[in-house]
């Protein structure tokens, strides 16, 4: 007899016996890649407390729509990739374990579309539209460019218009400097460069070939290297005045961390660590951004 499939994408897979409300719960924040939506969602309410000028329900408005939309991106992701993680034997996925089921996780990617897009345009016409370009960005490469060799196109997207929904919200609709948003997707690829090292051998394997995966873990982690130094050498030089102290200690701590990526292997089993570099390397770029307020709208 046929299983009955649901569907987010181009696969269907089986429906798994049913799991309990508390596993459903706890697979479905394991499935949300929680630790990428997190991140971003703390530096996106750090950025808007540092452009300011707005009351905190707009403020939190604009951080829920990112929040949502980091969390519809993150289950679609794994919905649309659980045949290749069944296939790869990949035991921290919960759709692979049993730990939650195909359809509570297409349910939560679509429930929390929808709330992006509501709270997206409670910021605005433009700002809405903006940001749900980016979101739409994220889930076309879920669903179809990380197999491609533009996969890096969707996060220099989605990265380069978050600063630009957090300006466009505001009174006045101002557009940030493009500097911040040519900073804002420098690192954004950066980050997909290392993100992927975990799973190059899986990707492969399975036919996923975005340009990462083609080029192999060393020479991603080169690309990504390059591309964050230079998204802190546009935070450094960029913006009107004197180079800070902070700029240039977060410049520094950059080259440390990429000296350091660079001059160690790259294995399975410290394969993350890149990826934990680039976060603190953004946490570091929005300090910096504190500083640097009134430059930014």
């Amino acid at each position: 007899m046929k299983l009955p499939t649901t569907t987010i994408g181009d696969d269907a897979a089986p429906l798994l016996p049913p799991v309990s409300s508390y596993a459903t719960v706890t697979g479905l924040l394991k499935a949300c890649h929680p630790l990428p939506a997190a991140a971003v969602s703390v530096l996106m309410a750090a950025m808007v407390t540092a452009v300011g000028g707005r009351g905190l329900m707009a403020g939190a408005a604009v951080v829920g729509a990112v929040a949502t939309g980091q969390l519809s991106v993150g289950w679609c992701n794994d919905r649309a990739d659980m045949r290749r993680d069944s296939a790869a034997g990949r035991r921290d996925k919960p759709l692979v374990t049993g730990e939650t089921g195909p359809t509570a996780v297409s349910v939560a990617a679509i429930v929390a579309l929808v709330l992006c897009v509501t709270l997206s345009m409670a910021c605005g016409l433009l700002a809405g539209s903006v940001h749900l370009a980016g979101v739409a960005a994220a889930w076309w490469y879920n669903l179809r460019l990380k197999r491609t060799v533009v996969s890096w196109l969707p996060y220099a997207l989605a990265f380069g218009l978050l600063p630009a929904f957090v300006t466009l919200a505001l009174p006045g609709r101002p557009w940030p400097p493009l500097w911040l948003m040519a900073a804002a997707a420098l690192l954004g690829t950066g980050a997909h460069f290392v993100n992927v090292l975990p799973d190059i051998d899986q990707d492969l394997a399975a036919g996923v070939n975005g340009l990462p995966q083609r080029l192999g873990r060393r020479r991603s982690v080169c690309v990504a290297a390059v591309l964050v130094l230079a998204s802190s050498l546009v935070l450094l030089v960029a913006p009107d005045g004197p180079v800070t102290r902070p700029g240039w200690a977060v410049l520094s701590m950059t080259v440390l961390l990429c000296v350091l990526a660079l001059a160690r292997p790259v294995r399975d089993a410290d394969a993350r660590l890149p990826f934990l570099a680039v976060i603190g390397i953004a946490a570091a770029d929005v300090v910096h951004l504190l500083m640097l307020s009134t430059t930014i709208a």
